[in-house]
């Protein structure tokens, strides 16, 4: 669980303790590696723990990777990326706004969180691989239904493929997304690309 101790870097990244149910990114990634055993119903009943588990499973996936190509090629490894990507998941966890969702039934109140929109968003880039999504803003009144809404988010992409299609298929899943599971009257996808990464070694299967 957290301390004082952690409360300042959490703050840091946009957090409070409580954000992660008093979990800190470092013991969520060791319960990772562990394989999720022993279950801990702490983390695993936890909204945004879970958020920041799967975003943090599939940064895992990619990091791997690059690692073994970095320590192949004997270069040191850049990791100031996986820190935004990681400054990202760790936001992604916070609740934050309601997104209110149409009823037909007069007495129901439903919706959803703006955490777990963002988590859609982010769940963008298992379409695409090589694609990691970083930070995610929604910016707009997003608790009037109607109001305009615009997308804004950071994404790392491999070398090779040209930036424009990467982005276009991403800006393209994002909205299907958003529309599938959302009332959002969304007005825009602004991506901006942070890093491009080389995956030299990659076998064509990690390509897609």
């Amino acid at each position: 669980m957290t301390d004082e101790r952690d409360a300042p870097e959490l703050r840091r990244l946009g957090l409070e303790p409580a954000d992660l149910d008093g979990h800190t990114i470092e013991q969520l990634t060791d319960y990772l590696d562990a394989g999720r055993v022993p279950a801990d119903p702490t983390i695993d009943d936890s909204a945004g723990c879970r958020l920041a588990l799967d975003a943090l499973e599939r940064l895992h996936a990619v990091t791997g990777r690059l690692m073994a190509d970095d320590e192949a090629a004997e270069a040191e490894a850049d990791e100031s990326w996986v820190d935004r990507v990681l400054s990202g998941i760790v936001l992604d966890a916070r609740s934050g706004r309601r997104v209110p969702i149409a009823s037909s039934s007069p007495t129901a109140d439903l919706g959803i969180t703006e955490g777990a929109v963002r988590g859609l968003v982010r769940a963008a880039e298992n379409s695409i691989p090589g694609v990691l999504v970083g930070r995610c803003r929604l910016d707009g009144d997003i608790e009037q239904p109607g109001a305009p809404v615009r997308v804004l988010l950071d994404a790392s992409v491999p070398y090779g493929d040209p930036i424009s299609d990467v982005v276009q298929r991403l800006r393209a899943e994002v909205g299907v997304r958003l529309r599938a599971h959302t009332e959002l009257n969304v007005t825009g996808i602004d991506i901006v690309i942070r890093d491009v990464r080389d995956p030299s070694s990659w076998s064509e299967e990690d390509r897609g």
